[in-house]
């Protein structure tokens, strides 16, 4: 007999996956990069509000954006916290929108729906309600919903081969 499969909540939080976010080029509607810009690039210390440069390897565009950010926290489509753009790794479901930053964000949320066995953080855990499993919507979490989240997880990940 298999054992179950377990998770074990990591404390993630948003923040720890906006150092390179994928997003849809403006120009070509290829798949563009979001990175630090300059010497945060070279290796320094990773900052939120360290600038940030856009890169599409498909058509060539680059821009740069200042200092700042601005999470996603609304419904339908997401977008990117630095330029504002559609985030790539996302797609609709009919319960809402599953989108992650980057291919490690969606490996989590991958590896937590998958699982028959989850671990929350301790309860007295100072991120506890604040790490990225913690604020996924009810609908992803819900053991009944497993296989469509799945699909759509399956969905995104097919948009990186292409």
């Amino acid at each position: 007999m298999l054992s179950p499969q377990r998770f074990r909540d990591a404390r993630h939080t948003k923040y720890d996956f906006v150092a390179h976010v994928l997003v849809r080029c403006p120009k070509c509607s290829g798949i563009a990069h979001v990175i630090p810009a300059g010497s945060a690039a070279a290796g320094e210390a990773f900052s939120l509000f360290a600038q940030r440069r856009l890169v599409c390897r498909a058509c060539g565009l680059t821009r740069q954006a200042a200092g700042g950010l601005r999470l996603f926290r609304g419904t339908g489509e997401a977008v990117d916290p630095y330029f504002g753009l559609p985030l790539w790794l996302q797609s609709e479901t009919r319960h809402g929108w599953l989108w992650a930053y980057n291919p490690e964000h969606l490996g989590l949320i991958r590896q937590f729906v998958q699982a028959s066995l989850r671990e929350q953080a301790p309860w007295d855990a100072k991120v506890r309600r604040m790490t990225v499993i913690a604020r996924l919507p009810t609908w992803i979490k819900s053991a009944k919903n497993r296989a469509e989240v799945l699909r759509a997880v399956e969905r995104i990940q097919a948009s990186l081969a292409n």
